[in-house]
């Protein structure tokens, strides 16, 4: 106790001594995203011509630690409620003790009380585990429409991004009615479409904005007509900017579905959609240098994503990977509908959109051209074919003819990094623990 009551006070003679308060904070949170995750991506932003990641340029850095109070590799719950709240908790709370007893203040709300706007953005469900983690308390994170009542309840001034899940469940002890509508009578404008979004102008007053019933569409298939993280984030700083400035989180979540299904490609295009919302901050922060703090970190890791297969040796070919064009559930709803309409829908049938939708080829040699398919990629297909699960087959052959490597289809506990720019930013170095975020966010606001 002594420990952390020293290094609060440190905390707050240093934010005398640089005076550097910020006005403005940028919280983004990568879910699932540790460092194999945002240096892959690196790679892969970098051969696709989109240059080096934006929030890997930001000076300050902290390896983070990210373990819950019962386990040492934890979940998004625990995770979200010790960035937010800057306590540990048990594996499956959301703004509360490792008992389930005691509410936890997030900085979400230490903003608002100093009298700024605060904003909460997710491609996820909005009231999945990390974005409740700054407004909802409850004991387990599977509450789904209860924190949706959270939601409301917390008054903050801007929800952004996936639908609200579970939102008319009626079998909830809870149950008072549709989300939606209960948000639309406690003030909040609904919109539920990019129009919608789009439309939205300063002086709106409360706003709800979904893009989706579940979580936004993977990035790896976006069409255009669901408007993205980055735009979320953008209509989001319209909406927050005032005198007294603004905090809001912003959630990569997709990032962790993909890593949970070993997807390498649908994963690093997760990580550049939530880059493009770090480059939208990053361009308000050029107006306001001395006012603005953003803030990168992941919750925890995904997958075990490792840098290197034993497959392709010491090197990593990250380029390969621009040949997948759609998502592993994408490229599962095409086979079957395939299979739908061609009762004998064969393997052979099955090739073509293994190329149309992998770039993988069933000629010539493996040795001139990669994206062939060796006998041990082709007998890894032809059993997944067989067994229905050829999708999950093609996003393991793609991972490895680029080179990477999964350990798990679960959490690990590996330490995630922490990076940052701006006022206040010098603060965030070091090896620390995922709860420092929010007690250093706390002395800042």
């Amino acid at each position: 106790m002594k420990k952390l009551s020293f290094l609060f006070v440190l905390a707050v003679c240093a934010c005398a001594l640089y005076g550097r308060n910020p006005k403005y904070v940028f919280l983004f949170i990568g879910d699932g995203m540790a460092t194999p995750q945002r240096m892959v991506a690196d790679e892969f932003s970098r051969k696709m011509g989109r240059g080096q990641l934006a929030l890997n340029t930001l000076p300050y850095h902290a390896t983070t630690r990210t373990n819950s109070t019962d386990s040492l590799v934890t979940d998004s719950a625990a995770a979200a409620t010790a960035i937010a709240c800057g306590e540990k908790t048990r594996s499956g709370r959301v703004g509360m003790d490792s008992e389930g007893k005691r509410k936890l203040e997030s900085v979400a709300y230490v903003a608002r009380r100093n009298g700024k706007k605060v904003g909460i953005v997710t491609s996820v469900t909005i009231n999945h585990a990390t974005p409740a983690g700054f407004y909802a308390h409850r004991p387990h994170r599977s509450q789904y429409y209860a924190i949706g009542l959270d939601l409301i309840g917390s008054g903050f001034d801007y929800f952004g991004g996936g639908g609200v899940q579970k939102n008319d469940d009626k079998t909830a002890p809870e149950y008072k009615g549709d989300i939606y509508e209960l948000a639309a009578k406690a003030g909040y404008k609904v919109v539920r479409d990019k129009a919608g979004l789009l439309a939205l102008r300063p002086g709106e007053g409360k706003v709800l904005a979904v893009g989706a019933k579940g979580k936004l569409p993977y990035s790896i298939d976006a069409k255009g007509d669901v408007a993205t993280l980055a735009e979320y984030t953008a209509r989001g700083i319209e909406l927050l900017d005032n005198p007294g400035g603004f905090f809001m989180m912003v959630e990569g979540g997709a990032i962790d579905w993909c890593g949970h299904a070993n997807e390498a490609a649908g994963n690093l295009h997760e990580v550049l959609a939530l880059d493009e919302a770090v480059r939208v901050a990053l361009k308000f922060a050029e107006k306001h240098p001395d006012e603005t703090l953003v803030i990168v970190t992941g919750d925890h890791e995904t997958g075990g994503m490792t840098m290197g297969f034993a497959g392709t040796g010491y090197a990593m070919y990250m380029e390969r990977l621009i040949n997948q064009k759609c998502s592993h559930d994408a490229f599962a709803a095409k086979i079957k509908a395939a299979k739908k309409a061609k009762p004998d829908f064969s393997f052979e049938d099955a090739e073509k959109l293994l190329t149309e939708n992998f770039g993988f080829k069933f000629t010539d040699d493996p040795k001139k051209d990669p994206m062939v398919v060796n006998a041990k990629e082709l007998k890894m297909l032809q059993d997944g074919f067989k067994k229905n699960k050829l999708a999950n087959a093609a996003r393991l052959v793609m991972a490895g003819k680029a080179g990477i490597g999964w350990t798990s289809g679960s959490h690990t506990a590996l330490p995630v990094l922490t990076t940052s720019k701006g006022a206040g930013a010098e603060l965030f170095v070091g090896f620390i623990e995922n709860s420092d975020i929010a007690r250093k966010l706390k002395t800042l606001l």
